[in-house]
């Protein structure tokens, strides 16, 4: 049964919250509520079941009509997760939150939740959606659980498997460079007004309006933008902006990554990138030396220990973010395991990707010979919300078989 239903046009949302334990372990008493949107068009009654799992770490689902959501309801009903830890679902403090709890919010976690909201909705199996770290969610499923999973999507989110973090880190900055550069070769003069924000952060005169003082190390997060098809005109229209102004700074505050409102997404973010290792500031390991030495070079998905101390929302996870920086994660996937897992669907691999690296992509697509590639430079990271379903369309006709490539 539904918690809660509503009629919005011709689609009905129904809402379920349902109770699961916090580990495996049969002594461990703790639980968690996740939440799930079901929304089922008109005549799709019948439809088969598929679950999005959203990028993040530390997202909630989108509350209602995400673009893609037109072309997923042609064929399913579509199931909004929130993810433990997320929007509806359990939400995590950090008064009461500690290191050992956090490590059971990963993928794993997630895929026991989505196993009970399988059962709970009286589904045998059901085809799965994975978006970004979505889609290192659905790859640990399809290693554990394979025959729940009638088709797989994955939109930027085949995980690097057995790779060391700070080899991932590597090929992102690559990335970054390339990325930065472009901008630069497009708007020269930007090039200039970057610099001019970094010596403003060196010297503690870029101030945001909740009284964050922006380190360097912010300023230059922006690279995040380019990760985006339309980013570089967020970065653009920042840029053209006097730094002094406070619509800027107001600008500036709303642009900047990892920021107060999702903190799990800091906290976690390295662990998403962990298949068996300790972490320990991958990122910050990682940096070239290029740089390390030139501040206009901008970074992404890079998360920098110093955030702890300068970003206030942060602030109050330090103590927990500097133990998981230390913490030996589980291994999520297994290349033998995904090969014999008849894993079958499409998985959408951005060339240009800012932060899933297309070598690692294909070398994770190769363990599943039953999963269709599409390999694009067409789109960012961020393809299947920004193309409108036509992202999503055409991993349907390439699982369909009605579309070679």
């Amino acid at each position: 049964m539904a918690d809660m239903s509503i009629q919005i046009g011709t689609r009905l949302l129904e809402d379920h919250t349902i109770t699961c334990p916090l580990t495996e372990e049969p002594a461990d008493a703790r639980t968690v509520d996740v939440f799930a949107r079901v929304i089922t068009p008109r005549g799709g009654e019948d439809f088969p079941y598929l679950v999005f799992l959203q990028g993040g770490p530390g997202n909630e689902s989108p509350a209602l009509f995400p673009s893609w959501m037109t072309t997923a309801l042609t064929r399913y009903r579509v199931v909004l997760l929130d993810q433990r830890g997320t929007g509806r679902s359990t939400p995590v403090d950090p008064e009461s939150a500690t290191a050992e709890y956090l490590t059971h919010l990963r993928a794993d976690a997630i895929v026991r939740d989505c196993e009970a909201m399988r059962e709970h909705l009286g589904a045998k199996t059901w085809s799965v959606l994975g978006q970004s770290f979505g889609g290192f969610t659905l790859l640990h499923y399809l290693t554990v659980h394979p025959e729940s999973v009638d088709d797989a999507y994955f939109t930027g989110g085949l995980a690097p498997v057995g790779h060391r973090a700070e080899d991932i880190y590597a090929t992102t900055f690559t990335e970054l460079r390339r990325k930065s550069l472009a901008y630069y070769a497009r708007f020269p003069h930007h090039r200039d007004a970057v610099a001019e924000l970094v010596e403003l952060a060196a010297a503690g005169e870029l101030v945001l309006p909740d009284s964050e003082v922006v380190s360097v190390s912010r300023v230059r997060s922006l690279g995040m933008l380019l990760g985006s098809d339309d980013g570089w005109l967020s970065l653009f229209n920042l840029l053209e902006q006097d730094p002094r102004t406070t619509a800027f700074r107001h600008d500036l505050a709303g642009l900047l990554p990892f920021g107060a409102r999702n903190p799990l997404y800091y906290v976690l973010h390295e662990s998403s990138m962990a298949d068996g290792v300790v972490t320990d500031w991958a990122a910050e390991r990682a940096m070239p030396t290029d740089f390390a030495e030139d501040p206009t070079l901008l970074t992404g998905e890079h998360v920098s220990r110093e955030w702890l101390e300068t970003v206030p929302g942060l602030r109050p996870w330090a103590p927990v973010a500097r133990e998981l920086a230390g913490q030996p994660w589980n291994h999520l996937y297994d290349p033998v395991a995904l090969e014999e897992s008849g894993a079958r669907g499409a998985a959408a691999v951005y060339v240009n990707d800012a932060y899933v690296p297309l070598e690692f992509s294909r070398e994770t697509a190769g363990f599943m010979p039953g999963l269709r590639t599409w390999v694009t430079s067409e789109h960012e990271h961020n393809g299947l919300r920004a193309s409108d379903g036509a992202v999503l369309a055409h991993l349907f006709e390439l699982a369909d078989g009605t579309r070679l490539r």
